[in-house]
């Protein structure tokens, strides 16, 4: 079995640290802790690994977080992943900063990430690993916040939920969806 987690984010300098891109931090963050290298390939950076005996793809898409979809439909078809082996890691402004939620399928809650993915694969039935960035901006400037850096306080519990949302990967990959939301999603 193999499986494909893709970590959401836009490509460039100016985005690499900003609360949208906190799919990318996440799977940069397992790969640092396991020794892992991405190498540019065809749609994105790619990592490819083993989790104990299960094979794993970890790609950071190189279109802009809207054009997603392009990405994941053309490595799912590579890597002949099936629809239940897919995890895509994204931020959530419904969440509180660093509330974790493992969630098998639903709406793409106006990301327009995930609203890409759902028309190139034609469907909302995928795994989601949705980072909580909270809500913290006033009306009209959710762009701005989304595309802000983490203040100092989030700062300093980033990496241990970084961490928290590495092990949900793991779980993903090894014990399943159900298992997985059972163990961490209220944690």
């Amino acid at each position: 079995m193999k499986f494909l987690v893709v970590g959401l984010g836009n490509i460039g300098s100016e985005y690499e640290k900003t609360r949208h891109n906190i799919g990318f931090r996440v799977l940069d963050a397992f790969a640092k802790a396991s020794n892992l290298v991405f190498t540019e390939d065809r749609y994105g950076a790619v990592a490819q690994f083993r989790i104990k005996n299960q094979s794993v793809v970890f790609l950071k898409p190189n279109t802009f977080m809207n054009l997603s979809g392009n990405a994941v439909r053309y490595w799912m078809q590579k890597e002949s992943i099936d629809l239940d082996h897919l995890l895509v890691v994204v931020d959530d402004l419904a969440l509180p900063f660093g509330t974790l939620r493992m969630k098998g399928n639903g709406s793409d809650g106006g990301h327009n990430g995930l609203k890409n993915i759902q028309q190139m694969i034609g469907t909302e039935k995928y795994a989601r690993l949705r980072f909580g960035i909270g809500s913290g901006f006033q009306r009209g400037q959710q762009i701005d916040y989304v595309l802000g850096d983490f203040s100092a306080e989030e700062q300093e519990t980033l990496q241990n939920r970084l961490d928290m949302a590495g092990q949900m990967i793991s779980s993903f990959c090894l014990s399943g969806i159900q298992t997985t939301m059972n163990q961490f999603n209220n944690k």
